[in-house]
């Protein structure tokens, strides 16, 4: 591990929604944070301890990538099931409902990837965000299956310089993944798609200036209404709540690569009472920015 721990994300496990509720986790069935650039397990390492079974969930801030080697069975992808055969590749992205029944012994890989890192390594231009925004199961290809092992033995290894790596391995990971994607599907052609890619550039530009829904609806020509209904065919959420992760994901930036004061941080961002920003992102990430700065930095011992 490099000279200090990088903790990434965090999850919001409370309980308190009537059910039945779609249980939000870290990873299945965990509540710590995610204390690494990726997260790297077989699928057999956490299947085989629930009967090979994981019931349906989602994870608020983390987006994964499955390949199958052998075995199968099926996934429940925000409400549709799809069977699963070796050489496939199953995409999760950020907050869709899933789950999985493996025929026992399935073997293959399960690469998790805070939503921190696809900010970083997704240009807006590009329009990768749109095509990865797809809960979806595709054939996989050779390259991908190499690129996983390499993520795999970089990720439990401890070289020099192994973060940037691992970055950069799991940004070639998300292009293979969505070329896979598009390569199946055409997805990103239609003017909805594009209409996505736009406001996802918006987002980029304006999150600092606390934009309304009405405010990047206006500048696309549509209206809030519509603007909803494109967020949600491409991910699933509101628009609101997208912009809201945006602003909350700069500010643990923020906390965890900076020693500005919480205050600065909350106008940074532009909030005008620091007691405000706080709330907000307690409410949020289930941990105040204070608790979560404390947190990160009790483990870094």
């Amino acid at each position: 591990m490099e000279g200090f721990a990088i903790v990434l994300y965090y999850s919001n496990m409370r309980t308190a929604a009537p059910a039945p509720a779609i249980r939000v986790y870290n990873l299945f069935g965990e509540a710590g944070d995610l204390p690494d650039v990726v997260h790297c397990e077989t699928i057999a390492s956490r299947s085989v301890l629930h009967d090979w079974t994981l019931a349906v969930h989602r994870h608020a801030r983390l987006h994964q990538v499955l390949l199958i080697e052998r075995g199968g069975g099926e996934a429940t992808l925000d409400g549709r099931v799809v069977p699963l055969k070796p050489m496939r590749i199953v995409n999760v992205p950020v907050g869709h409902v899933h789950g999985f029944r493996f025929v026992p012994g399935t073997q293959g890989w399960v690469l998790t990837i805070a939503a921190e890192i696809l900010d970083e390594a997704l240009l807006a231009a590009e329009g990768l965000r749109g095509v990865l925004s797809r809960s979806a199961v595709v054939s996989g290809t050779p390259q991908i299956r190499a690129t996983m092992k390499q993520i795999f033995a970089e990720h439990a290894a401890r070289d020099f310089g192994r973060a940037h790596v691992l970055r950069a391995l799991s940004a070639a990971m998300i292009g293979l993944v969505a070329r896979a994607l598009t390569g199946e599907s055409g997805t990103g052609s239609s003017s909805e798609s594009n209409l996505f890619r736009r406001f996802e550039a918006l987002l980029e530009q304006h999150h600092l200036e606390r934009w309304t829904v009405a405010d990047y609806a206006n500048t696309l020509a549509i209206t809030p209404t519509h603007l909803n209904r494109v967020t949600r065919a491409a991910t699933g959420d509101t628009a609101s709540h997208l912009i809201l992760n945006r602003l909350i994901r700069e500010a643990r930036r923020n906390l965890v690569y900076t020693n500005l004061p919480i205050s600065a941080i909350a106008y940074a961002l532009g909030f005008e009472d620091p007691a405000y920003f706080s709330r907000v992102y307690a409410a949020a990430t289930g941990l105040s920015p204070r608790a979560f700065r404390e947190q990160l930095l009790g483990g870094e011992g």
